[in-house]
C-alpha cells in the first residue's frame, strides 16, 4: 500500500474540517517528520514554503490504513525546513550522569500532547502539539553554539529563574560555554549591550526579583535585530516576554528563515496576568496570587476594625481577571470581585452600591478585589480622558481603584447619608517585583530546560509551556492570536459567584443588557491583542 503527500489550501486560516476527506487518515502541519505518519512508503515532494499550509496523508489505492480519527498536529518549524542538508549529531545527554538511570531519556518523534483531554464517546482526537523534551539527535555541536537570552516587557516573578536555568541547562546538559545576555530588551540587540553569562554569574539570581538583564518596552526592529544576531554569530536566541514580545519573536524567526540562517529562535511566555493562550498558566502567576493574599488580608483587618469599613484591593489584570479571581477564591474574606471580562454597574437594582449597603448592614464591613482593567470605560467617561498607549502599544490604564473608592465614598456620604470608612490598597508593583515562590521556581526550571532541548534539537519559531500538565512545543502564532481571558460561562467564574454571593451584574435596571448574548460572549472570550 503506497502513500502519497498532497498540499492542500493556501489561505491564512484554512478550515480544517474541509480538508479532511473520507479517505484521509490524518491532518497535520507539514513539518511533522515522516516516520510519525505511520505509513509504509512516502513519496518525495519538493521543498516549498510551508507557512499557512496543511498536508493531507492518504493511501494512493484509496484504502485507509485506519478510520479517520480527526487527529491534527499543530507542528512547530524545524531548521531542516529551509536548511535540508543540515547535519545532526548524537545528543550529549547520552553520556550524562544525570540521565544515566532514566529509562527513557529521549522523547520520541511520535510523542504528542492533546490540547483537549475532556472528550465524549465518538469525539475526534482533535489538536495536538509536539511533546517537549530532549531528542536523540541534535542539530548543533556544543562547541559551535553561541546563545543569547533577552527579557522584554514588564516585570514578573520568576524571570531570573528562567535566565539561570537556560544558562545552567545549556552549560551542564549540553556543554555550551558561549552564552550572552542581551541587556535592556529588544533594543539591546542593536545598541550592543551584552554580558557574558556563566553558571557562576547567574548562580543566585533566582533569589532576586526583577530581571538580571534589565528590560524595556518597544524597541523591536526586526531587520536591526537579525543583522546583529548575524554579525555576532549567534545561533540560538531565547526570548522571554509576553504576547507582544512573542509576536516580535515570530517576526525574528521569519526573517531568520528568509535569510536562511542556522538560528534557532525559542520563546518563553511571560505574563503575570496569565493571559497567554493555549498553555495552562504562565510563570509568576502562582507567586502573584500568593502575594496578593497579604494585601487582601491587610484590607480585611483594616475594614474589620472600623465602622462601615470598605476595603478595595487593586490587582493586576489588564485584559484578564485571573489573578483577581483566583486570589478571591483562595482568600474567602472577599465580598466582591470585579474583572475586565464581566461588566458591572454602580446604581440601580442589582448594582454594586446596593450590594455594598446590604453587606454593610449584615457584617458592618466588606472587601472588594478589582482587576486593574475592570471598569475602564466608566473611568474614562468620568474623567473625560483620551486613550493613550505605552511603548509596547498597550492601552494605558486609568486608576480604577482610586476612581471606585471616590465613587463609593461620594454615594454613601452624600446620597445615603451614611458614615463610611474607605481603605484602598494597591500592591501591584510590590507583587510583580518579588522573587518567585517554590512552585514557580520548579515551573520556570521546566520551561527553561524544555526551551534548551527544543533549540538544540533544531526546532525554531516555537514557544514552550504546559498543555494539560504536559510540556509541549507550540507555534508562536498560536499563543499570540487571542488573549486568554476568564470565561464567564465556565464553572470557575460560577464558583467565585457562589463563594462571594455577589451579584452577577447581568440583570437589573442599571445593566447594559439583561443577558450577555452569545455574540458578545464570543467577543469577550476571543479578545485580540495586536501590540508588539
Amino acid at each position: 500500500m503506497e502513500a502519497s503527500i498532497s498540499l492542500i489550501g493556501s489561505t491564512p486560516k484554512p478550515n480544517l474540517s474541509s480538508l479532511i476527506s473520507p479517505s484521509s487518515s490524518v491532518v497535520l502541519h507539514p513539518r511533522l517528520p515522516l516516520p510519525a505518519l505511520r505509513l509504509k512508503k512516502v513519496s518525495a515532494f519538493p521543498r516549498i514554503s510551508h507557512r499557512n499550509r496543511l498536508i493531507r496523508a492518504q493511501c494512493s489505492d484509496g484504502l485507509r490504513p485506519e478510520e479517520d480519527d480527526g487527529f491534527v498536529l499543530e507542528d512547530v518549524p524545524h531548521l531542516t525546513t529551509f536548511l535540508p542538508d543540515l547535519p545532526s549529531y548524537p545528543n550529549p545527554l547520552k553520556e550524562s550522569q544525570a540521565y544515566a538511570i532514566v529509562k527513557r531519556t529521549f522523547v520520541s518523534s511520535e510523542d504528542v500532547v492533546a490540547q483537549n483531554i475532556v472528550v465524549q464517546k465518538g469525539s475526534k482526537r482533535g489538536v495536538h502539539f509536539r511533546r517537549a523534551g530532549p531528542r536523540e539527535r541534535v542539530y548543533f555541536r556544543s562547541d559551535e553554539v553561541k546563545a543569547c537570552i533577552v527579557t522584554c516587557g514588564g516585570l514578573c516573578p520568576g524571570i531570573n529563574t528562567v535566565i539561570r536555568e537556560i544558562v545552567c541547562g545549556l552549560n551542564n546538559m549540553y556543554g555550551v560555554r558561549n552564552i550572552l545576555g542581551i541587556q535592556g530588551g529588544y533594543k539591546g540587540f542593536y545598541s550592543k549591550n551584552t554580558i557574558t553569562l556563566t553558571p557562576k554569574v547567574v548562580n543566585d539570581i533566582h533569589k532576586r526579583g526583577g530581571t538580571f538583564l534589565q528590560t524595556s518596552r518597544g524597541g523591536h526592529d526586526t531587520a536591526k535585530i537579525v543583522d546583529n544576531i548575524q554579525d555576532r554569530g549567534i545561533n540560538q536566541v531565547y526570548i522571554i516576554g509576553g504576547d507582544g514580545t512573542q509576536k516580535g519573536a515570530e517576526k525574528i524567526y521569519q526573517e531568520v528563515e528568509r535569510r536562511g540562517l542556522q538560528v534557532a529562535v525559542s520563546g518563553i511566555p511571560k505574563t503575570i496576568d496569565n493571559d497567554i493562550a493555549v498553555i495552562d498558566k504562565s510563570f509568576g502567576f502562582d507567586t502573584a496570587v500568593e502575594e496578593a493574599q497579604r494585601a487582601i488580608n491587610a484590607a480585611h483587618v483594616e475594614v474589620e476594625s472600623v465602622e462601615n469599613g470598605v476595603g478595595i484591593v487593586k490587582l493586576m489584570g489588564r485584559y484578564s481577571g485571573f489573578i483577581a479571581m483566583i486570589a478571591t477564591l483562595a482568600n474567602r474574606d472577599v465580598d466582591c470581585c470585579l474583572i475586565p471580562e464581566s461588566p458591572f454597574y454602580l446604581e440601580g437594582k442589582g448594582g454594586l452600591f446596593e450590594f455594598i449597603e446590604q453587606r454593610l448592614k449584615e457584617n458592618s464591613h466588606m472587601v472588594i478585589v478589582i482587576a486593574e482593567g475592570a471598569g475602564q470605560d466608566y473611568v474614562a467617561q468620568s474623567m473625560r480622558a483620551s486613550e493613550t498607549k505605552d511603548a509596547s502599544g498597550n492601552r494605558l490604564l486609568l486608576d480604577v481603584g482610586l476612581w471606585l473608592t471616590q465613587q463609593i465614598k461620594d454615594h454613601f456620604t452624600n446620597v445615603r447619608k451614611m458614615t463610611i470608612n474607605m481603605k484602598y490598597i494597591d500592591p501591584t508593583y510590590m507583587i510583580r517585583a518579588i522573587p518567585s515562590n517554590a512552585s514557580d521556581n520548579v515551573y520556570c526550571t521546566l520551561l527553561a530546560q524544555s526551551a534548551v532541548h527544543g533549540a538544540m534539537a533544531g526546532y525554531s519559531g516555537f514557544t514552550v509551556g504546559p498543555v494539560n500538565s504536559r510540556h509541549a512545543y507550540i507555534p508562536i502564532s498560536r499563543v499570540t492570536e487571542v488573549t486568554n481571558t476568564v470565561k464567564l460561562t465556565d464553572r470557575m467564574w460560577a464558583r467565585l459567584l457562589a463563594s462571594t454571593n455577589q451579584p452577577s451584574f447581568l440583570t437589573g435596571e442599571g445593566a447594559l443588557k439583561n443577558v450577555i448574548d452569545m455574540e458578545t460572549q464570543d467577543k469577550i472570550d476571543n479578545m485580540k491583542i495586536s501590540s508588539i
